[in-house]
């Protein structure tokens, strides 16, 4: 087993509450962040994706909170791709400090959208495969 796709980010003030911990959309904006990063380490691009008449659509997301974060504190945020034989796939996320601590986990279902017909396409993997020039950062 390899190592899931990471990115460093440093939590930004501004991103805190009033507590003076992140607050909870920001887990989501991190975990969009890798997501994106993933797919242009793989070679794919927005462009690239709407080139071929589709893009990627959140179904679900869950969020398990393990620690806080603080401004200031420098994470690893992790992405990995789990594929089925049907329409959806799940990703699964691991929002890491530098030292180890679990701050979060999250797991998500999405899909590829066909954007003309506006319904989700057929084994999406074969798209990333298709679109990546590395499809190992998928699992693939």
């Amino acid at each position: 087993m390899t190592e899931p796709f990471s990115v460093r980010i440093t939590v930004r003030g501004y991103e805190t509450d009033t507590q003076g911990h992140v607050n909870q959309s920001v887990y989501i904006n991190y975990a969009e962040h890798a997501r994106w990063s993933l797919l242009q380490a793989a070679g794919i691009s927005q462009t690239g994706l709407m080139g071929q008449g589709v893009g990627p659509v959140a179904l679900e997301t869950t969020i398990r909170y393990k620690r806080e974060l603080l401004a200031g504190d420098e994470i690893d945020v992790t992405c990995a791709f789990d594929w089925s034989d049907g329409r959806t796939f799940t990703v699964r996320q691991t929002i890491s400090k530098t030292d180890g601590t679990i701050a979060a986990e999250l797991t998500g279902v999405g899909g590829l959208l066909n954007l003309k017909e506006r319904k989700l396409v057929a084994n999406p993997q074969d798209y990333f495969k298709e679109l990546s020039t590395d499809p190992s950062l998928f699992g693939l």
